[in-house]
This record gives structure tokens, C-alpha cells and sequence, in this order.
């Protein structure tokens, strides 16, 4: 991951630079979060995303009502990456988690909510990277014990998730392809920017 990705992801985070907008469909004001990025947040609005094959992890301390969300995705596999290629979702996670503890989360308290993983993209018929996505995110917090709640993974449809993290309320929808092709294009420019990028000894974690 390179370092004005990881410069990125960091300054968006309570900067109040992430889009937000008030959603009909909702009835209330939302902060979205675009793939590769995440956001933390103790407030009423709702925290969405639009997913095709990548991974949203929704963590709360549901005794503080403070939660947030990120929006991930691991580097194809064709170079061969195998274990190296997770350290992209560790990351992803690590950064959340640890944004959590640093606003005063307890990490034993903490519990998530996933969703995402759809197979969509063409050409993953047989490495389909949804499936790798969802596997890696359960297997994560299992590794973390960090109960998963409630999941929403794999299938062929795109979905929207609406996290509200006073109350850890979560709606998730099922969507058509063809209603969702500019959220998907942002995505899928997510996933081919991750194919440039290397692999081994550019992602930082944290300890």
C-alpha cells in the first residue's frame, strides 16, 4: 500500500472529508465511505457503503454507542501474493480497530457486523475474489475474537449497508447490477489500483 494511500485513509477519519448527504431512501443524514477508506464515528447519521466484491466491517463498543466502518478488498492473486495479499485486509482492519481504541473503545467489547464479498467482477470464475474477501474477514476476527454479530457474504449481487452506530442498527439491501454501475466502477478502479501496487514490504501494521 503506498504511502499517500495510507495517508489517505488516515486523514479522512473525523476530518469530515468523507461525502455526506442526506439519503431519501433512509430518511436521514449519511457519511459514505468509498472503497479503500473508513470512517469512525459516535454521532446520529448513518455510515453507508455500496459493495460488490469487497468487504465492510462494521465494529461497535455498543457500550459507548462508537462504531465505524471500512470498506476493503484484497489484491488479486495472480502474482501469486497468497498469505502477503492479507496483509492488505489486516490492515484495513487494524487501522479501524485501532482508531476505535484511540477514541476509547475497549477492545474486548468489541463486536462486528460483516457484509460484502459479492462475486461480481468478471474473469473470477475460478479465484473468485469475493469469496477470498469474505473468508478473510471472518477468519481475521475469529483470529482477534472478536464476535461477528450479524453477516451478510458472498452470493452474485451488489448490496448497500447503512451502519448506525448508536444503536448498531444495520439495513442491508440487495441490488441489481444495472442500479449500481457508477458505485461499482469506483470500485472495480479500487481493485485495479491495488494490481499496480506491490505486495511485500509496503504495508504498514499496527502493533
Amino acid at each position: 500500500m503506498t504511502a499517500a494511500l495510507r495517508h489517505a485513509w488516515d486523514a479522512r477519519v473525523g476530518q469530515g472529508i468523507a461525502p455526506r448527504y442526506h439519503d431519501r431512501q433512509l430518511r436521514c443524514d449519511v457519511i459514505k465511505v468509498m472503497p479503500g477508506e473508513y470512517e469512525v464515528t459516535d454521532g446520529e447519521d448513518a455510515l453507508v457503503t455500496l459493495l460488490g466484491s469487497c468487504v465492510a466491517a462494521c465494529v461497535r463498543d455498543p457500550a459507548l454507542g462508537l462504531g465505524g466502518m471500512n470498506h476493503f478488498m484484497l489484491p488479486d492473486d495472480e502474482r501469486g501474493g497468497g498469505t502477503a495479499n492479507a496483509r492488505y485486509g489486516a490492515y484495513a482492519m487494524e487501522v479501524l480497530i485501532n482508531e476505535l481504541i484511540k477514541r476509547g473503545a475497549q477492545r474486548r467489547r468489541l463486536e462486528a457486523k460483516v457484509f460484502g464479498g459479492g462475486n461480481v467482477m468478471r474473469g473470477f470464475t475460478q479465484n473468485r475474489v469475493g469469496d477470498r474477501n469474505a473468508q478473510f474477514v471472518l477468519e481475521y476476527l475469529e483470529r482477534e475474537q472478536i464476535p461477528v454479530v450479524a453477516q451478510d457474504l458472498g452470493d452474485a449481487y451488489a448490496r448497500k449497508v447503512a451502519f448506525w452506530v448508536r444503536t448498531g442498527r444495520v439495513l442491508v439491501r440487495h441490488l441489481p447490477m444495472a442500479a449500481t454501475a457508477a458505485d461499482l466502477a469506483a470500485e472495480q478502479a479500487y481493485e485495479r489500483e491495488l494490481k499496480q501496487q506491490p505486495v511485500d514490504g509496503d504495508v504498514e501494521l499496527f502493533d
